[in-house]
């Protein structure tokens, strides 16, 4: 096995952070390329439950170094208390935590824009941060004049200097726009903003190079993706989505390590759909059944405790975030949710007026106009959290992973029961299904 990409393949929260783990028993490295704190992964181990967000999921295995790589956007305040968060469960560090000094910084002039976005959204126009300053922080960065990076903090001078010329900037226009806002203190924020950059120096470093000698030396990255495809800014079902590139084509720029080393991409789905905040959802359940995922998968989001949106599975934006990814097999999640339920519907293609739509529609109006065409399958009602191996599976079970496989066109090799690490069933080769 060679270094390994783990992606999700829908609209986020799709258990990545279990996959991930479970890797780790054959990687060395694990790395983070994209997103924010906006990220929540969520991993039980032995009973006890660990939330990360900017953290890769890795820190939590003795022995497996952990990278935030340079398309990360990171808020010192929120990493330090992350990191404070998990000592205190635990969690030894150990010097096994890097983090790229390319990496931009988020500032509170950040979440203010952010909360000016939404506030000023309409119902229709509104897409649900979740307003931690991600996107204005992606925003500074592309547009060159006021993003700030990691390894700017260690001039405390020229970061000064510049800083007050931002911030001069940032309360002029915020300060026109909203009418409660206080301006902020250039002078305070870059002391404060210093102080962090003191905590995190020990982990501050080059981790590109850092990462290529890693490669040389015989070891092995896993790279851990957030958000999910149909979130990603380019590929996704924009602008609906988040602000970076969540698909697997942001691995290479984010980390910066080409694609050729990686040779396993993981695509990770829910066998059903959940989406959180605004945009178009075809297969959304806005009944009993949706309530019933929701309640069943406590579908509430790891970061802001959102309720998510719930519906069947679909196959067709799937299919489209699939091919965007490269995957190469799919891991199947939170299959138990769906036990009890009599009939199970797949959307396997969409039409708009009657008329079958070839892939996911680019535009937005397209895509909201998109009606589901189902197929239905038996359910099964036996509990089945309890399963260890393909074979446990009721008949039912198996078929309904079958079909998605065919349906998306990549086997299918991992099949999770249950949020514990045991609770997941590795299919064998032989046995895997696929188109």
């Amino acid at each position: 096995m060679g270094s390994t990409c783990v992606v999700g393949l829908q609209w986020g929260d799709e258990a990545k952070g279990k996959i991930v783990d479970l890797l780790c028993d054959h990687h060395q490295v694990v790395v983070r390329y994209q997103g924010g704190a906006n990220a929540g992964h969520t991993v039980v181990h032995e009973g006890t439950t660990y939330k990360l967000s900017l953290i890769p999921t890795g820190i939590l295995r003795q022995g497996v170094e952990c990278v935030i790589g340079n398309g990360v956007v990171i808020h010192p305040a929120s990493l330090l208390s992350e990191i404070e968060r998990l000592s205190s469960q635990g969690v030894d560090f150990g010097g096994r935590l890097h983090i790229s000094e390319r990496a931009h910084v988020i500032f509170p002039y950040h979440m203010a824009e952010e909360r000016l976005s939404e506030e000023s959204a309409s119902v229709a126009d509104h897409i649900g941060t979740t307003r931690r300053g991600i996107g204005p922080c992606y925003r500074d960065k592309v547009g060159r004049m006021h993003g700030v990076r990691i390894a700017d903090l260690y001039h405390p001078a020229e970061f000064r200097e510049r800083l007050a010329r931002i911030v001069d900037f940032k309360n002029r226009l915020l300060r026109s726009m909203l009418a409660d806002f206080e301006p902020f203190d250039a002078a305070s924020m870059a002391e404060e903003y210093l102080a962090h950059a003191e905590t995190l120096r020990p982990f501050v470093r080059d981790t590109t190079a850092w990462l290529h000698a890693a490669i040389r030396g015989g070891r092995k990255l896993l790279f851990e993706g957030a958000q999910g495809s149909l979130l990603d800014i380019d590929h996704g079902s924009y602008p609906y989505v988040t602000s970076s590139n969540s698909s697997a084509a942001g691995a290479a720029a984010g980390s910066g390590v080409p694609t050729r080393h990686i040779d396993r991409w993981i695509g990770v789905v829910k066998a059903y759909t959940t989406r959180v905040g605004g945009g178009p959802f075809p297969t959304e359940q806005e009944n009993e059944t949706g309530e019933r995922i929701r309640r069943v998968g406590r579908e509430y989001g790891t970061v802001t405790g959102r309720p998510r949106r719930c519906g069947w599975f679909d196959a067709v934006a799937v299919r489209y975030s699939s091919a965007v990814s490269g995957s190469t097999e799919l891991a199947i999640m939170l299959l138990d949710v769906l036990s009890g339920i009599e009939e199970l519907r797949v959307a396997v293609a969409y039409e708009i007026d009657g008329v079958r739509v070839p892939s996911l529609p680019a535009s937005l109006t397209d895509l909201a106009r998109c009606v589901p065409v189902y197929e239905t399958l038996p359910g099964w009602s036996e509990d089945i959290t309890g399963a260890r191996e393909w074979a446990d599976l009721p008949r039912a079970a198996r078929d309904y992973v079958a079909f998605i496989a065919r349906q998306v066109g990549v086997p299918a090799s991992i099949v999770s029961v249950g949020p514990d690490r045991r609770q997941t069933i590795q299919i064998p080769e032989c046995d895997r299904p696929s188109a």
